[in-house]
């Protein structure tokens, strides 16, 4: 059965007030940096809204590449740029630390059974508890 689409994917609708062009910056080697510049809903630059610097980098895993977004507090690009090992080290940290806490949520969680227990006594009780 197919599971219908969440509320707001029926209602999606883009908000205008709330517009950023993205600008793609690499070095071809391992960093990617994304600038959203705020604009007006005709595509002019937005000056009353601050420009935002998103660094982009990947951990490998035992399962693949993870990848690792996080946010750069810059004025410009070439703050971006010089803040970007300091934010990614920053980042990764971060989802190292959430990675761990899932895994210890994982491991501990309880798995209870679902329907009745089976009869483990022989006696037909079909895994209900009977006290005398």
């Amino acid at each position: 059965m197919a599971t219908p689409p969440p509320s707001g994917a029926r209602d999606a609708r883009m908000n205008s007030a709330s517009l950023y062009r993205e600008e793609i910056y690499t070095d071809r080697a391992a960093a990617t940096l994304r600038v959203l510049v705020p604009v007006t809903k005709d595509g002019a630059p937005d000056a009353s809204r601050p420009t935002l610097y998103m660094g982009e980098a990947q951990i490998l895993t035992n399962v693949g590449p993870l990848p690792i977004s996080f946010e750069i507090e810059a004025k410009n690009l070439s703050e971006a740029v010089a803040g970007y090992a300091e934010a990614a080290k920053a980042g990764v940290e971060h989802a190292m630390r959430e990675l761990q806490e899932m895994r210890r949520a994982q491991s501990s969680s309880l798995v209870i059974p679902q329907g009745g227990m089976p009869n483990l006594t022989g006696g037909g009780g079909g895994g209900k508890i009977q006290l005398p």
